[in-house]
């Protein structure tokens, strides 16, 4: 079983009091988790981890120590696949962290969580200054709590959630990384949002809690369905489900909508099943991990579960679903169809992983499900995976006792080996 986590997630944010206090190196060694998913942590094995923000250009430097360079036997950190952005993209005045002194500041010098772009050329410049700075993905927040400040005086409007970008913007961005083949992932809560992105053809939405609701009925759903066959649904249920346990009643609104959507998606696509089309709405699975602690990760697949999830589609979500969700441009439409071929095809890798093979493992080769060509990336958990919703839980949070990572054991019989 290969255990991807799909989210590009902000998960080292300066939301967070302790990440904006820490120095940028300090960070990412303070998540070893991130580094050492399924080795350290209770539930994964070693997964792609995407990771997004907060720390500028770190995690760029982190992929390269995690990967197998030309002419390497190991990597510099035993971890997983590292799909990374640098920062995600927002407007003026939307994010934080915002100063308490100096309320009118666009947030904190030197610690601001994102890269703030305005218009059309700003947006645009924004994302080839990533992507030449080595991004795999660009993060865009496209809807957010712009009105945070008036909190004090109004709860109801500091949770709205309101567009960062006008449409021209956000695709101009989509547009602009599409060319560049990289893809764009969008942090949105509200149904019109959801509909704009859908039709500007990004490629995962995270969050996504007003997917559904009494009024539209399942029209966005089914426009996700006809429209969005590209994009996979990320709905990060774990960091809905924290922020009730931090925030209680609060946010249980926000907790409600999500499983309330999520439901309504599964109906859907068993609807879609019965008439012979699968995956109306693709999923992958991501919590939106840095938010809440490393190490409860497998929480998403587990809520997943609690929701009336199958456990197969769960698991399909988490490891050729991850693949999928965050494998590069240039493994989709009918040129990744023949990259896949070709992969299948490379029989003088049974002799043995040389130097020169091992340098083409992390983004050469796909993973994601047992095939020849494929990279041998295993995870064996000892329980019930196809019990009862506590057997599954059981199995994925503290029943891991294999990893194995592009042929290479990290863990064996429950014990690091590596």
């Amino acid at each position: 079983m290969w255990i991807s986590q799909a989210r590009l997630s902000q998960s080292l944010g300066a939301n967070s009091s302790n990440e904006s206090s820490r120095a940028l190196g300090l960070r990412k060694a303070a998540h070893p988790g991130s580094a050492y998913p399924g080795l350290k942590g209770p539930a994964y094995g070693l997964r792609p981890e995407p990771h997004i923000a907060g720390a500028e250009d770190a995690d760029i430097a982190l992929r390269k120590c995690l990967a197998i360079l030309p002419g390497e036997e190991k990597p510099v950190i035993i971890g997983p696949r590292y799909y990374c952005s640098t920062r995600a993209i927002v407007s003026t005045g939307s994010y934080g962290p915002k100063s308490s002194l100096f309320p009118s500041q666009s947030g904190v010098e030197g610690i601001t969580g994102a890269q703030v772009a305005d218009g059309i050329e700003e947006c645009i410049k924004a994302v080839r200054k990533q992507i030449g700075a080595g991004a795999d993905w660009i993060k865009i927040y496209a809807d957010y709590k712009f009105r945070s400040r008036v909190a004090d005086v109004s709860s109801d409007i500091n949770r709205m959630n309101l567009p960062l970008f006008t449409k021209a913007e956000l695709k101009a961005m989509i547009d602009c990384a599409h060319s560049l083949g990289v893809k764009v992932s969008a942090h949105a809560h509200t149904a019109e949002m959801i509909e704009k992105l859908l039709e500007l053809g990004v490629d995962s939405i995270e969050h996504g809690a007003e997917l559904f609701d009494e009024e539209r009925g399942f029209s966005l759903i089914k426009k996700w369905a006809e429209v969005g066959k590209k994009t996979f649904w990320v709905p990060t249920l774990s960091v809905y489900y924290h922020m009730l346990k931090w925030s209680g009643s609060s946010r249980s609104r926000e907790w409600e909508r999500v499983q309330c959507s999520f439901r309504k998606v599964l109906e859907f696509r068993d609807t879609q099943a019965v008439e012979g089309k699968f995956d109306a709405v693709k999923i992958s699975c991501g919590g939106d991990t840095g938010s809440f602690p490393h190490g409860e990760n497998a929480l998403e697949m587990i809520l997943m579960r609690r929701l009336g999830a199958r456990w197969q589609d769960v698991l399909a979500w988490v490891t050729l679903g991850g693949w999928e969700c965050v494998r590069g441009m240039e493994w989709e439409g009918s040129k990744g169809d023949m990259k896949v071929v070709r992969a299948e095809s490379k029989l003088e890798i049974d002799d043995g992983l040389n130097k020169a093979f091992k340098s083409t493992l992390e983004r050469d080769v796909p993973f994601g499900a047992v095939r020849t060509g494929w990279a041998a990336d295993l995870v064996g958990v000892e329980g019930r995976v196809n019990g009862e919703v506590e057997d599954f839980e059981a199995a994925v949070m503290s029943g891991v006792r294999f990893v194995m990572k592009g042929g290479t054991v990290y863990k064996r019989n429950g014990q690091e080996v590596l």
